[in-house]
């Protein structure tokens, strides 16, 4: 989907789905809801096809008649209905452990790879400071119980403080988002520990 802001198309389902399956697997969460953590993220944008506005609220709603229609548990569905409504910074916070690793998932693709733009000369600052990302990684210790945003930001495009500028609230959003699920995050931009 291109609406003028970041990719939300298969690339960036594939990465959430994959990225919050992972951070339950590898803090020792049952299967099922590694699963239900993955279809989270897999459905988490869905709501971007009725409007950008208030898209967690509209996609939760979607995604939970898509998954009552295909006959999934009521308390399952409504995991996901909850993960999905609370992954959005604006409205939302971490309310379970679906919940919170969709938010880590979410909140940590940043990339060259969003920007839909191409004319760099008409670059926005979220253009601008995802495209300036040249490497992100999200890393999970479970002995240490930290989860670990690496990213390297090309300053010749974007200076680091842009990054914060727009991305502080998304930034809050992940700290909280691993407390709840009693781990610590921290952000490393350019091999330096920011958080």
């Amino acid at each position: 989907m291109d609406f003028g802001y970041t990719e939300h198309s298969h690339r960036h389902i594939s990465i959430v789905s994959k990225r919050a399956g992972e951070i339950l697997e590898i803090l020792g969460y049952p299967e099922r809801t590694v699963e239900l953590a993955k279809i989270a993220g897999y459905l988490h944008d869905i709501g971007n096809c009725v409007n950008r506005t208030d898209h967690a609220h509209s996609g939760a709603i979607l995604a939970y008649n898509i998954l009552k229609d295909m006959g999934m548990p009521v308390e399952e569905r409504t995991e996901i209905m909850m993960a999905i409504g609370n992954h959005d910074e604006q409205t939302g916070t971490a309310v379970s452990d679906i919940s919170a690793a969709l938010i880590l998932a979410d909140k940590s693709d940043v990339h060259r790879d969003r920007v839909c733009n191409t004319n760099l000369s008409t670059f926005d600052i979220h253009d601008k400071v995802n495209y300036a990302v040249t490497n992100a990684s999200l890393n999970i210790d479970s002995k240490e119980r930290r989860i670990i945003l690496k990213l390297t930001i090309d300053t010749k495009i974007s200076p680091v403080l842009d990054y914060f500028e727009i991305f502080m609230d998304r930034t809050m959003m992940s700290k909280y988002a691993a407390k709840y699920l009693n781990i610590w995050f921290e952000l490393l931009i350019n091999d330096t520990r920011l958080l």
